[in-house]
């Protein structure tokens, strides 16, 4: 069975290093509430929305080309498994692209079948989609 991991991409008119520094900077874009570093790898952060909360470890950094969020523990208050986000992975890729780069963004293990898949569908469509993008082409983006 082929599993649809949560995909989505966004293009910029700006550097990959400019692009890399802005998914980065996860305080500019999605959580207000963001304790760590997410630049290097080895780096950990996490980030907190009420009582949710998802805890990361940079695996692999390659700066103005990749980097790798692995989740190493969270709490999801509204599923029936608060720690489904464990062990999953979510990836950013960044391509040059005419004018400007294109980022793609694969959350891997966030399928159809896993309980938060539409909520959290929806959620990063909003965050990389909107609040990431507004950041990268007007400099402005809408953490929560």
């Amino acid at each position: 069975m082929k599993q649809n991991n949560y995909h989505s991409s966004i293009t910029a008119g700006i550097t990959p290093d400019e692009a890399y520094a802005h998914i980065a900077n996860v305080q500019g874009w999605w959580a207000r509430n963001f304790t760590g570093n997410a630049s290097a790898t080895g780096d950990t952060f996490t980030v907190r929305f009420g009582d949710t909360h998802v805890d990361f470890e940079i695996r692999d950094a390659k700066p103005g080309q990749s980097v790798s969020w692995y989740v190493t523990g969270c709490h999801l208050p509204w599923l029936a498994d608060k720690t489904e986000w464990n062990g999953t992975t979510v990836n950013w890729v960044i391509t040059p692209d005419a004018g400007g780069v294109r980022i793609d963004m694969t959350h891997i293990g966030l399928v159809p079948e896993v309980e938060c898949f539409e909520a959290c569908q929806k959620g990063w469509d909003g965050h990389v989609n909107g609040s990431l993008h507004n950041l990268m082409t007007v400099g402005k983006g809408q953490p929560q």
